[in-house]
């Protein structure tokens, strides 16, 4: 009886060990013509070591929650991107910025906007979800939680940026002759699946570049920039987000996989091309229960990679 169990338990943990799992990232949709070979290069060396580290955490048995929080605050570390250290200023020529997290197994999700003096609001909004009944904080009294808590708490100056101040004050102008711009580079995202099965997601942006002081986009929303269902799919948004909150964008992924029984391909590629049809620009990335992954964006770029058990590493910006 006691060799029977023993089977028992070592097939289990055989079958556990063989589900699929993987991961993908994003680092913005937006405009990214005018790249050089080698700022591609650089980016696309980021994506691909943040990648190889947050798979090691999902094969490794490590849970899909731990490798979102991981890969988007990398993204966050790095000034590359429109998040944590690389974001971009408001009209007020100050940083604000939101970020996101959900986890599919009980749908627990923590989210924070607005804040200036987080070094990864990522990691926040993870210990907003975990550590408090609440699911949003915003502003002074997300910062005075973080402090609360430990949370790395940096001087704004750690996310000055002379590239995005030139950006801003260069907009500012073209704005105030008139001429008609789009300047968004969008957000950084990533959704994952680990061996238990659990889908979870995140997203953290510094927003968009001459913003109004106090705006929100879908990132921090869950539902609209984020959200991560257990045996369907988890997702991460990124372009107008004003457009992806009307259309709850992240979520409807998910609900067009459950109630229409469309595959993740097919229920993200229409959106996106929906989106395009009323002229809202942006991507998304999405994993489903099958660790297949989809990364379908209607801009001129869109940083974004994927690693899962059955599929190669994947980088591409154009």
């Amino acid at each position: 009886m006691k060799n029977k169990l023993c089977l028992l338990v070592l097939v289990s943990f055989n079958i556990m060990a063989n589900e699929n799992f993987g991961i993908a990232v994003h680092g913005g949709a937006g405009v990214l013509s005018g790249l050089s070979s080698e700022q591609q290069k650089i980016i696309e060396q980021q994506v691909s070591k943040t990648l190889l580290s947050a798979y090691k955490i999902l094969e490794q048995g490590g849970s899909s929650i731990d490798a979102v929080e991981f890969a988007v605050s990398e993204f966050e570390d790095s000034p590359l991107f429109n998040a944590g250290k690389g974001s971009v200023y408001n009209a007020d020529e100050v940083q604000e910025m939101d970020a996101s997290i959900m986890h599919g197994k009980d749908r627990s999700a923590g989210a924070v906007a607005s804040v200036k003096r987080i070094k990864n609001p990522i990691k926040l909004a993870r210990k907003i979800s975990e550590n408090t009944e609440h699911v949003f904080l915003v502003g002074d009294g997300a910062e005075s939680f973080a402090e609360l808590i430990g949370e790395t708490i940096v001087d704004p100056s750690y996310f000055y940026s002379e590239k995005n101040l030139i950006r801003l004050r260069k907009q500012k102008n073209l704005v105030a002759s008139e001429t008609n711009i789009k300047d968004k580079i969008g957000t950084v995202g990533a959704v994952a699946l680990d061996r238990m099965g659990n889908i979870s997601a995140g997203t953290s942006t510094g927003g968009m570049t001459n913003k109004m002081s106090g705006r929100v986009g879908d990132s921090p929303i869950i539902g609209s920039g984020t959200w991560a269902q257990n045996n369907f799919c988890g997702v991460s948004s990124t372009g107008h987000g004003e457009f992806f909150i009307k259309y709850q964008v992240a979520k409807e992924v998910c609900t067009r996989m459950e109630y229409l029984g469309q595959s993740l391909e097919d229920a993200s590629s229409k959106i996106i091309r929906e989106l395009d049809d009323i002229g809202a620009s942006g991507g998304l990335i999405a994993i489903d229960k099958f660790a297949n992954v989809a990364m379908p964006f209607n801009t001129k770029g869109m940083i974004r990679g994927s690693l899962t058990n059955k599929s190669d590493i994947n980088v591409k910006i154009y």
